[in-house]
């Protein structure tokens, strides 16, 4: 698969990319040696090969999936400007 220089002027157009004309024909053998690149990977195989998520192997820590309110409401409703009950009072926006 190659680009031309047509298609890859409508991809800028599309993707909202303002590509003066002189740098159209260097973009589009960059682009071409991009999905030269591409079409290589895909010719190698790959079968048997475990998908790969990180170079390291390295897990994540984790936390416990529990919900927390840091007890500190006081503190959090402290920064609006109209509290009542508990919770924020925000104006009437929709009559």
């Amino acid at each position: 698969m190659s680009l031309d220089t047509n298609t890859v002027k409508q991809i800028a157009f599309l993707a909202r990319i303002r590509v003066p004309d002189e740098e159209l024909a260097p973009l589009v053998g960059e682009l071409n040696n991009i999905l030269h690149f591409v079409e290589q990977l895909s010719e190698v195989d790959t079968q048997g090969v475990p998908p790969l998520a990180s170079v390291a192997d390295v897990g994540l820590p984790r936390r416990d999936d529990a919900v927390t309110d840091g007890n500190c409401q006081d503190k959090v409703l402290a920064n609006g400007p109209e509290v009542q009950d508990g919770f924020y009072c925000v104006p009437k926006v929709v009559e």
